[in-house]
């Protein structure tokens, strides 16, 4: 056994649990994405496995109603049978796509209310991503990956096999938070890549602009691609402190502001609430789907959201 799988072994047995349910703080600190990605998804796999709802198949097809002029040597006869209605199978490359995970790594990004409960947002977001890549990967979709600030800063074309995810995974492991967030400019090269029917995924905090990111968003659903937002907070970012004077400070532009975080509690719990509740609607109303995501939330509910998320879109 490696010094590396005895780490992340010693961490399961430590927690008593799988690692799609432990504490993100504690699998954060794990050295080797790739062996702690691949532990999450065998977890909720098997999960899925024990839960008497429709699980989760690495062989990803499905039968739609029957159009006049079909083929009729594809009709799904057992379907027949037990419903009365004429469906046609869909086979793995009619359902199959490119997905590209968009991962914003600006600045804003490394911040973390508490580094003893919480790992940073890029933390959170490369765990998803190995995540939600890894997934994909084994229902055989090309997925791919860009990495973004205010620039591309890391570019991997969507592929289907284990060896090119572990490339993804390596990408992953080097990226770190700096500068300020356009995701306007990532989101219009990913669009200019996918030449058909595609799976957009963005990790962001959405500390963005957010009439232009809607605006390119929107432009990709028109394209016909689906879109899904995992919007990433720290839990200190849903409420102020209860201290009296604090400063607030900007990571992507340094400014300082001086302010009464008591007397400002309320206005500021409802102004974050707001812009929640903005980015769903906006979301919905372009048929895209949208998740909120805090740091706290183990792994294993998050890929349920994308599986529920996905099952809807698609």
């Amino acid at each position: 056994m490696t010094e590396v799988t005895a780490t992340v072994t010693s961490a399961l047995e430590a927690s008593r649990q799988r690692l799609d349910l432990a504490s993100p703080r504690e699998i954060a600190g794990l050295a080797h994405l790739e062996l702690v990605a691949r532990h999450i998804v065998e977890g909720f796999l098997i999960g899925l496995h024990d839960s008497p709802k429709r699980g989760f198949s690495a062989e990803f097809a499905e039968d739609r109603p029957y159009n006049r002029g079909d083929d009729l040597r594809y009709l799904d006869w057992k379907a027949y049978a037990r419903t009365d209605r004429l469906y046609i199978k869909q086979f793995e490359e009619e359902t199959n796509l490119r997905a590209y995970l968009l991962v914003d790594v600006s600045r804003s990004m490394a911040w973390v209310s508490d580094p003893e409960r919480f790992p940073t947002k890029l933390e959170y977001a490369r765990l998803l991503a190995a995540s939600l890549s890894l997934l994909l990967v084994q229902q055989s979709d090309a997925t791919g990956l860009l990495a973004f600030d205010e620039e591309l800063r890391a570019h991997v074309a969507p592929r289907t096999t284990r060896r090119h995810w572990r490339r993804l995974v390596t990408e992953l492991t080097h990226l770190a938070a700096d500068g300020r967030t356009d995701a306007g400019t990532a989101l219009k090269e990913m669009a200019g890549r996918l030449q058909r029917r595609g799976l957009v995924i963005l990790i962001s905090d959405l500390l963005v602009d957010p009439e232009t990111t809607r605006m390119s968003l929107r432009y990709l659903r028109h394209r016909g691609h689906e879109v899904i937002l995992f919007h990433i907070m720290d839990p200190g970012e849903r409420e102020l402190p209860a201290e009296g004077e604090a400063i607030f400070f900007d990571p992507e532009t340094g400014e300082e502001l001086g302010a009464n975080s008591a007397a400002l509690r309320r206005q500021y719990r409802e102004a974050v609430q707001a812009a929640i509740d903005d980015w769903r609607k906006e979301a919905l109303r372009w048929g895209a789907d949208y998740a909120l995501l805090t740091t706290d939330t183990p792994l294993g509910l998050a890929l349920r959201q994308f599986l529920r998320k996905r099952s809807r879109l698609g």
